[in-house]
């Protein structure tokens, strides 16, 4: 699945609602919109001018949706319906977000931190509604981006 527009991205995160998720028998579930929510809202605090990276934290848990009994191919579903959209660095750090270990990417390591901590982070992060227009930003970037090339 490819995703062509911020609207279908926006039905598919909203379709996270209620959708819980517990990543390893020590994970505590979580709501995969909520943790969406968080996520983005710690990125945005920590790196507020890396708009991609944002959106990468918003978006992560899709693949949870695009395939839920595929967990190992989850990150590579996601990867790839949001490339065409938000672009290779979004797909890029989407698609190496569950893998752990030592990496020296700043942008992984910010994004598995913010992840993290939302799964647990007991905070309002707003609605979905206000990433809509970061969402536009970040697409029509990459959309003139693939216009030049």
């Amino acid at each position: 699945m490819e995703l062509h527009s911020v609207e279908e991205l926006m039905d598919l995160l909203y379709a996270c609602r209620g959708v819980r998720d517990a990543r390893g028998p020590a994970r505590t579930p979580v709501d995969l919109h909520e943790h969406a929510l968080r996520t983005a809202a710690l990125l945005r605090r920590s790196r507020p001018a890396d708009k991609e990276l944002q959106v990468t934290g918003l978006v992560h848990p899709i693949g949870q949706l695009l395939r839920p009994g595929d967990p190992a191919g989850q990150a590579a579903h996601a990867a790839d319906a949001v490339r065409l959209l938000l672009g290779q660095r979004v797909s890029r750090l989407i698609r190496r977000h569950p893998w752990l270990g030592g990496s020296a990417d700043d942008d992984l390591a910010s994004l598995r931190q913010a992840a993290e901590e939302g799964r647990g982070a007991g905070f309002d992060a707003g609605v979905l509604e206000d990433w809509r227009t970061v969402l536009e930003l970040v697409a029509e970037r990459h959309s003139t981006l693939r216009a030049v090339d």
